[in-house]
């Protein structure tokens, strides 16, 4: 019994193992190519979805592209008047098909780009620290008819628009895609001038100050000289990605104060904590940050002299991400603490709200270095002022169209927005705002007493110290007032489409009517108490018959109900008595 067992298991397991004798016999038959086709089939298939191709989709959907996805608020004036207009934001964009992948697209925009062919005219401009910025200038007569112009100044009174060009991190003038947007915008008649960061653009660094991804006073500095040297011509202003970042931060900070007349922001990385984790989330962005971290330690190493001194020079060079970098040099030159707290102190996304120019944003959902989880979706809607067009792809600023790539969407779609908001009413004027009269009104508020008005009917009431002064107010803005219709009429009667300028000798109106207000407050105290006493006079003679009418009414109104009770008290005091 226990040997025939022993024959039947024994049986199984040459049965067994001639099985898989047999199968590989078997699949030795199967020519070797088959397996090569196979094993690059699997291989195509990952790296399809690693590389986060689309040919396929654009392939089922017949190459019709993706809608452009327009997020603005309801109410917004810059959609229904400028936005609406815009073809190209409305219509689909088709992304080159062999360029059918965000990484793909990036990569060539890097590698090749095809920009055109062209030289800049470049001007040093030198700031009050002593820093220096190298702003390139394309002008309009440097491209019509293929040939560079002898005329190299721009008349003080002209009215042709400008566009400032803010680069990404480690950009500058000479890459691909900033000379794609500038050599179009000088084609269109415009005149584009491109301001590098410091120590970029083959420009040194010559003060102990370094740009960063927040810091927007060189931005400020060069937006108020080119609106002080050509008055007249509208200036829009285009940001691409670290410079996205700078360009919304400074409109946020300033308001109704800057000049610019509309911006434009293209792929910002919007908060740079998130921007930190998602870079270093998976193994294709850490190459994207490896890369740009490579960048920065080339550009400290072009100005090594002042990052020898003022940074951790050795850091620097065993840096292996960007957040290595800021970590060793940005955080120690810009003075702070950590590097969360530069990333949330230079992020733009907080500062959305306070956007009061005419500003639309540009981003790929795809795109592989400015994640689409930054994006402020919520704060965009809520200001009117904003409208943010997201495509489906695109990658980071690259974008291409066509079969040849030789286009760039995002270059034509800024160039017909600005076009239409040029020709619209639409385009930000700059509100100056006097610190004199600011000054001047609070104090002479500060120092005032509680104020009392009187009603045509004798009410009395008391009145704050706005209401008081919202008069006085008036008074001193009307100047102001005046001649801004006077600057309207001026400048449509030269050319509708430009921006409006404030004249220099109305600021010097405003300090002196603010003086004026303030020596009539202190020259005219107010005597309260006499003042309510009369009102209280005045109140009680015109009330004297109203008086006696309420008493009479309420004796009329009431007496019912204590006549009742009257006379149920005295029946219990007759029965007791008599009881």
């Amino acid at each position: 019994m226990d040997c025939s067992c022993r024959d039947v298991l024994l049986r199984r397991d040459s049965d067994s193992g001639n099985a898989y004798i047999l199968l590989l016999n078997d699949l030795s038959l199967i020519p070797v190519w088959h397996y090569l086709f196979a094993s690059l089939a699997i291989s195509a298939a990952i790296l399809y979805h690693f590389l986060e191709f689309h040919f396929f989709q654009d392939l089922f959907t017949a190459f019709r592209g993706s809608a452009v996805s327009l997020t603005f608020n309801p109410s917004s004036h810059i959609y229904q008047g400028i936005v609406s207009k815009c073809r190209i934001l409305h219509s689909r964009y088709l992304a080159t098909p062999w360029l059918s992948s965000p990484h793909f697209q990036t990569l060539f925009l890097s590698l090749f780009g095809r920009p055109p062919a062209f030289s800049y005219q470049r001007e040093i401009f030198h700031l009050s620290d002593g820093g220096t910025i190298a702003l390139d200038w394309l002008r309009n007569s440097d491209v019509l008819g293929g040939a560079l112009s002898t005329n190299n100044a721009i008349p003080k009174d002209d009215t042709t628009p400008i566009v400032l060009v803010i680069p990404g991190l480690t950009s500058d003038s000479e890459s691909a895609y900033i000379k794609h947007f500038a050599f179009n915008t000088a084609k269109k008649g415009w005149n584009a001038v491109v301001s590098n960061h410091r120590g970029l653009g083959g420009v040194s660094i010559t003060s102990d100050c370094f740009y960063n991804a927040g810091w927007t006073e060189d931005l400020r500095t060069v937006v108020n000289n080119l609106h002080h040297e050509y008055p007249k011509a509208p200036l829009f202003i285009v940001g691409t990605s670290i410079g996205a970042n700078i360009l919304v931060k400074y409109l946020g900070e300033d308001g109704e104060k800057t000049p610019a007349a509309g911006a434009v922001a293209i792929c910002s990385p919007w908060d740079l904590l998130i921007g930190d984790r998602f870079i270093g989330r998976r193994l294709l962005q850490k190459v994207y940050d490896k890369a740009l971290t490579i960048g920065l330690q080339g550009y400290a190493q072009l100005n090594q002299p002042h990052f020898l001194r003022l940074a951790n020079w050795e850091g620097i060079k065993k840096s292996r991400s960007i957040r290595d970098f800021d970590q060793h040099a940005t955080c120690i030159v810009g003075k702070f603490e950590t590097v969360d707290t530069y990333y949330r102190h230079c992020s733009s996304a907080t500062y959305v709200g306070n956007v009061a120019v005419p500003l639309l944003c540009i981003s790929a959902l795809d795109d592989p270095v400015c994640t689409r989880e930054a994006i402020p979706w919520d704060e965009c809607r809520a200001n009117k002022n904003i409208v943010l067009a997201t495509t489906k792809h695109g990658g980071h600023l690259a974008f291409f169209e066509g079969l040849t790539a030789s286009g760039i969407w995002w270059v034509r779609a800024v160039d017909e927005f600005l076009k239409i908001l040029h020709c619209s009413q639409y385009m930000h004027v700059q509100k100056m705002v006097s610190s004199g009269l600011q000054l001047s009104l609070d104090s002479s508020i500060d120092h005032q007493g509680p104020y009392v008005n009187v009603a045509d009917d004798g009410m009395v009431a008391a009145v704050g110290n706005e209401q008081a002064m919202e008069t006085k107010i008036e008074d001193v803005l009307e100047p102001e007032k005046i001649h801004d219709r006077e600057t309207n009429e001026m400048v449509s009667g030269e050319q509708g489409e430009q921006m409006i300028q404030p004249e220099s000798h109305s600021l010097a109106e405003i300090p002196q009517s603010s003086e004026l207000v303030t020596s009539a407050q202190d020259a005219k105290p107010l005597d309260v108490t006499t003042t309510v006493r009369r009102c209280l006079d005045q109140l009680s003679r015109r009330t004297k018959w109203s008086l006696w009418l309420l008493v009479y009414v309420s004796i009329v109104t009431s007496w019912p109900l204590i006549g009742s009770a009257l006379k149920i008290v005295l029946q219990k005091k007759l029965r007791n008595l008599f009881g």
